[in-house]
């Protein structure tokens, strides 16, 4: 079975009942991955999540299987959650299908977040075609259909705001609906809102909710970094440090970029970042504040093969951070510098 974005919220939950493998791609990781929560929630008994990596079933296929069709600790249900670089996961896929084909047992539902990956990749042509699999493909998001999940997160939390608010929510998050999530959900907290008893928000309401803002905090250093200014990267990195901010969810950030990049660079096609009309840029999420600096970026890294480097790249950083939690502001500080360096070589 093979469901565009848009669809899956009204088609999933069937889906999720039905079939035993889910596989999320498209240019739109945010949405993919809220999606993939979304499906553990319908789950009958999602239980026990086991992640791995795409590069852990690259180098040993049949690991899937063997995970899916194994029994957690205790004896309860369990979940396999992937998260992969375009096809890495292919073989085990294939693998696991092949071997329940041929009479293997059952296995618990196994969730592919791929990075990269689109409904024309080998894995999805595997799947799409099967009753019992998924193909989830989700294209990049335009402020308008982010405002409006903005407003159906509040309206479900008991929160009710207004168009306006939620468009800033929104453009606040870079149309990242996991960080619209975030905030909407801070925003009920704090006002004691619930469905059962909704409560009106207001931009005071929200300034106060709000930490460091997706501008005042992640930009900047996103800027100095995919724009090759290394001289910039030390002193953003120690501000990031100051204002506390999350290793991962600072990687959230560059990785939103870097699919920005992506999206544009397919946009264009042949032609320069110039001619790009006031339409294109809205519907390609390029804010006036920033085209300059994206400008500036995708002139880096639009040559060829450059941004799927970039992107493998912060798949990888992305496993080190999770895997490593304690050292994850050096790792970041480490990959960041190292980016920065990158992008300083790229300018054509």
């Amino acid at each position: 079975m093979k469901l565009a974005g848009k669809d899956f919220a009204s088609k999933g939950r069937a889906a999720a009942s039905d079939c035993g493998v889910f596989f999320f791609c498209g240019q739109d990781e945010a949405g993919a991955s809220a999606a993939a929560n979304d499906l553990v929630s319908w789950l009958d008994q999602p239980g026990e999540r086991v992640e791995l990596s795409g590069a852990e079933l690259r180098g040993d296929p049949a690991r899937l299987g063997d995970e899916a069709r194994s029994s957690s600790l205790f004896g309860d249900k369990r979940h396999i959650w992937v998260r992969a670089a375009g096809d890495e996961a292919h073989e085990a896929l294939k693998t696991l299908l092949e071997t329940g084909d041929m009479g293997a047992g059952e296995a618990c539902p196994v969730i592919v977040v791929a990075t990269s990956a689109t409904d024309k990749s080998r894995t999805a042509k595997l799947l799409e075609k099967r009753k019992d699999a998924v193909v989830a493909l989700f294209y990049p998001p335009d402020l308008r259909s982010v405002t409006q999940s903005v407003r159906a997160m509040a309206d479900a939390a008991g929160v009710r705001l207004g168009g306006d608010l939620a468009e800033k929510v929104a453009r606040a998050a870079t149309l990242d609906v996991r960080l619209a999530q975030s905030e909407i959900t801070k925003l009920a907290i704090y006002l004691d809102a619930s469905p059962q008893s909704p409560k009106a928000a207001s931009a005071e309401d929200l300034d106060a909710i709000g930490a460091a803002s997706e501008e005042d905090g992640f930009m900047p250093l996103v800027n100095a970094v995919m724009g090759g200014q290394s001289n910039r990267v030390a002193p953003e990195i120690a501000r990031m440090r100051q204002l506390g901010l999350n290793p991962v969810g600072v990687l959230l950030a560059f990785e939103r970029r870097a699919a920005q990049l992506a999206r544009i660079a397919a946009a264009l096609g042949n032609r320069s970042y110039g001619d790009l009309d006031k339409g294109e840029k809205a519907r390609l999420g390029i804010f006036w504040k920033e085209e300059r600096e994206i400008g500036n970026q995708l002139s880096r890294w639009r040559a060829k093969g450059r941004l799927d480097r970039l992107t493998h790249g912060l798949t990888r950083l992305h496993r080190d951070l999770l895997a490593n939690s304690q050292a994850s502001e050096l790792l970041l500080a480490q990959g960041l510098t190292s980016l920065a360096q990158l992008a300083g070589a790229g300018r054509r």
